[in-house]
Order: structure tokens, then C-alpha cells, then sequence
């Protein structure tokens, strides 16, 4: 039997090769090393998980496994038709499972804001948000505001949402915030002076890892501001996981790893994990891969300060014209 630092050990030398960490092997690896009760065998009944993007990929792969954990479930998404099959398919699988739809465009903040209110007027108890819709694409859009589509959907809807949701969030014994990021993040910095991309020719996949990075930074803010409201707010990434988005946007990456691809149930261990166990409260403002903490930044010079940090959620209070949801009345 290993020790837990020879454990501790073998998982860190396979985080520091990327390769083996990201991948399906990793997962399998970390499965093994520390015996990990299955995601799902953490019950969920009585609480209330509002979800982003939960009809395809690693959202739909979410909102399965938090039916049968026993949540009642808020499915956030843009697309109506799709959000009511997702909530038939769930309950067709777990007949009983309470899902409610909301449809909400996460690039429009006028959309966010509707929609926040319609989740406040119809349930009552608000426990876990999961931020997890994203967008990747290939030219430069803009939202109906008029920021980058790709730092709307991934940054600046999500602040919204948790902004207006906050209160009642806060009133949860149990509150709990999970934001899903990429690995890409961290080949990236955040250049603060140009959050809408509009320098530079521009590159869908460098804005997703760019939007992510400020989404990672958030987080670090939630936490530290609401530390002392009992809120636990921490980042995940799935690794590589095989999901339509990755292959609609990085076909090329897809191919390449290609068997070695995680699941999409893989790829959301680690969300199910901080929404759920008890031992996931113990830890907050952390970025965690298969349920550990691991590194912010690999890359030199991509690295935020706190000073930075802070900026950057003041330009965020600033661009979506929201009231500072931290800030003493």
C-alpha cells in the first residue's frame, strides 16, 4: 500500500508532464491511486443546482449525474426546443428528478439579468451555480451590448448571473460556486487593457483561453470577498475531454489524442465532486483537476497579481453596470 505522499507524488509528476494528467489515462491513474467514491454516491436531495449549458457535452454529462444525485435541477441555456428535450430526456432517466428550464443567452446581459429574476420569482432555495457555458469562435462577434461574444459568454453573463443570484445563494447552509475552465487557460495571459480583443488580429482560440483566464481570476475574487458568508467558490478543469464543442472547434487537437480523449462523465467528476462532497467545502479560490488543487499558472509571465485580480473585477463591475455584489451596503 503507498503512502500519501508517494501517492501525492506520482499524481504531481503526472500533472508536471501534462500529457498523461490531461488525458484519460490521468484520470484512470488518480481513480486508482486514491480510491475516489464514485461523484454520484454523494447525495444531493433537497438542493437546488442551477446549471449553464446543460444540453450537450460536459453540461448534459452534468445534469444526468446531478439528477440521479437527487438535486433539483435549473437548466440555463440559450436554445428553448433543446433545453425542453434535455429536461424530458432527464426525466424519461430518472423519473421524479425536479428540472426546471430557463432560457437565457449568457453573451446578453439583458438575457442574464431576465432570466436571474425568473430563477428568484420561481425557486425558493438556491445551493450550487455551476458556470459552465462557453463559446468558442472562429471570428470576432460582438453581443447585443456590444462586448466580444466569447469574454461576454464565459465572463461577463456569468458575474451577472451570480451577482443578481448572490442573496439568495448566500442563504444556503451549503453554498457552493464551480466555475468549468480549460486547460488552455494557462497558456494565456489576460491583457487588462484589452478584455474585448479588439487589438491584434484576432484568434478564437486565444480569446476562449483569454476569457477563461479572467473566469479562473474571478473566481479567486469570489472567494476572497465571500470568505465570510460561507460561500465556497473554486475553478475546475475536465482535462481533454471528448465533447461535440472540442471537436467543432479544435478538430485537429481532437484527432491527434484521439482515443486517449476522456468522457465526458471523466470530464465532470471533479464538478460533481465540488458541488457535492463535504470534504470539497474545505478548500476555496482553487483551481482543481481530479479533485486536487492544482497550480494557477504554468507559464511564465501569464501569472495575475492580487492587484491584478482586483482590477480586473473592477472592470468587470464597470462593464456590466452592475452594483459591486461584495460591497458593504
Amino acid at each position: 500500500m503507498l503512502s500519501m505522499d508517494a501517492r501525492d507524488l506520482i499524481d504531481d509528476l503526472a500533472e508536471v508532464l501534462v500529457v498523461p494528467s490531461f488525458t484519460r489515462l490521468g484520470f484512470g491513474l488518480r481513480r486508482h491511486l486514491y480510491g475516489w467514491p464514485e461523484a454520484e454516491s454523494y447525495p444531493m436531495a433537497g438542493r437546488t443546482v442551477v446549471l449553464t449549458g446543460p444540453t450537450s457535452g460536459l453540461g448534459r454529462a452534468a445534469a444526468g449525474s446531478f439528477a440521479r444525485m437527487g438535486a433539483n435541477l435549473v437548466l440555463v441555456g440559450r436554445d428553448a426546443g433543446r433545453l425542453e428535450r434535455t429536461r424530458a430526456d432527464l426525466l424519461a432517466e430518472t423519473p421524479g428528478v425536479e428540472a426546471t428550464t430557463v432560457v437565457a443567452d449568457m453573451a446578453s446581459l439583458a438575457s442574464v439579468r431576465s432570466a436571474a429574476a425568473e430563477i428568484l420569482d420561481r425557486l425558493p432555495r438556491l445551493d450550487v451555480i455551476v458556470d459552465n457555458a462557453g463559446t468558442m469562435l472562429p471570428t470576432r462577434e460582438v453581443s447585443p451590448e456590444g462586448f466580444e461574444r466569447t469574454f461576454a459568454t464565459t465572463v461577463l453573463g456569468p458575474f451577472v448571473l451570480v451577482a443578481r443570484l448572490l442573496p439568495r445563494l448566500v442563504a444556503s447552509p451549503d453554498a457552493r460556486l464551480v466555475a468549468v475552465t480549460s486547460g488552455g487557460m494557462y497558456t494565456q495571459s489576460l491583457p487588462l487593457d484589452d478584455l474585448g480583443y479588439e487589438r491584434g488580429d484576432y484568434n478564437g482560440a486565444l480569446a476562449y483561453a483569454r476569457a477563461k483566464r479572467a473566469q479562473v481570476a474571478l473566481v479567486r475574487e469570489w472567494a476572497r470577498r465571500l470568505r465570510g458568508a460561507g460561500v465556497v467558490a473554486n475553478a475546475m478543469h475536465p482535462g481533454w475531454a471528448d465533447t461535440p464543442g472540442l471537436e467543432a472547434s479544435l478538430p485537429g487537437f481532437a484527432k491527434v489524442v484521439g482515443s486517449q480523449l476522456r468522457s465526458a462523465a471523466e470530464g465532470v467528476d471533479t464538478m460533481l465532486w465540488l458541488a457535492a462532497a463535504p470534504d470539497a467545502r474545505s478548500s476555496t479560490g482553487r483551481l482543481f483537476l481530479d479533485r486536487r488543487a492544482r497550480p494557477f499558472d504554468r507559464v511564465p509571465g501569464t501569472r495575475l497579481s492580487a492587484t491584478a485580480r482586483a482590477t480586473l473585477w473592477d472592470s468587470v463591475v464597470q462593464l456590466t453596470s452592475e452594483p459591486d455584489p461584495t460591497s458593504e451596503p
